[in-house]
């Protein structure tokens, strides 16, 4: 009988044991997203959406500035750059000279840069000139564009952010930044200073959280329809960059964002899908 016992206790362990089949085989992935500021809450909802979808995918998402994203694609430091404009020459370089690639791009949402002010200042709507000289330090006065005879307390982003070139480029045409402007350390202490001064001016993604208004932009409102049909004149894209044509799950995370399920998180979120569904 005890011999029979201690049989039947090895077939025991020589059995599969189902439990430990199912360690053995979960395959575990890590992601990560380093970039935009101005993207950074979206990309965070992504990821929570498909890590739910996906249990066995962990992705991790930082901001920091499309710059700080760029060079973590080109350090290889970050599987995903979020972007919120197109790369720039030296950027292109870089990657070339790194991975003799030029990196591949993907539009996943529209966005538009809104013209913040604070709640309580009366002004509704400016002009691209008016912006510009704002931002030149032409104009230092609210009454300067019909508004209090308060001084403008001009915000702006830090250089690695994708939309302080966005401004640069667009709006101020190249020419530079005033120097009386203040630079925000984070986009969230940009928005905390418009809410709590009717004096400041800021600029940023077309969604915030922050309890500020946007401009109206050469009479323009920036609303779904202006901006899919590109009559708002801020309107532009958001981006993922890969180093080359994604594969494996960096391929799979990026087909579910232009899906419909991630499409959906976008529009939630309160950008701009690419397309309608």
């Amino acid at each position: 009988m005890k011999k029979s016992l201690n049989l039947i206790i090895l077939l025991l362990f020589l059995l599969p044991n189902p439990n430990c089949n199912n360690i053995q085989t979960l395959q575990h992935t890590s992601l990560v997203i380093k970039g935009s500021d101005t993207m950074k809450i979206l990309v965070s909802r992504l990821a929570e959406a498909y890590m739910k979808k996906n249990p066995g995918v962990a992705i991790y998402s930082e901001g920091g500035g499309t710059a700080t994203g760029v060079s973590a694609l080109v350090n290889n430091n970050a599987d995903i750059c979020a972007a919120s404009r197109p790369l720039r020459a030296r950027e292109v370089k870089l990657l070339a000279d790194n991975f003799n690639s030029v990196g591949m791009a993907v539009r996943i949402a529209k966005d538009a840069v809104s013209i913040y002010l604070n709640n309580q200042n009366p002004i509704r709507d400016l002009t691209l000139q008016q912006v510009r000289k704002i931002y030149e330090g032409e104009y230092r006065n609210w009454s300067q564009v019909g508004g209090i005879n308060e001084p403008i307390m001009i915000l702006n982003r830090l250089p690695n952010s994708g939309t302080y070139l966005y401004i640069k480029e667009y709006v101020l045409k190249g020419s530079e930044y005033t120097q009386n402007a203040v630079n925000m350390s984070s986009y969230n202490r940009l928005l905390k200073s418009i809410e709590d001064d009717r004096r400041a001016i800021g600029y940023g993604g077309i969604w915030s959280q922050a309890n500020i208004k946007s401009c109206r932009i050469n009479g323009i409102s920036p609303t779904w329809k202006n901006i899919m049909n590109d009559e708002y004149p801020l309107s532009r894209y958001l981006y993922f960059y890969t180093v080359n044509t994604p594969e494996g799950e960096v391929r799979e995370f990026i087909d579910w964002v232009l899906g419909p399920q991630g499409q959906q998180v976008i529009k939630d979120v309160g950008y701009f899908p690419i397309w309608e569904f």
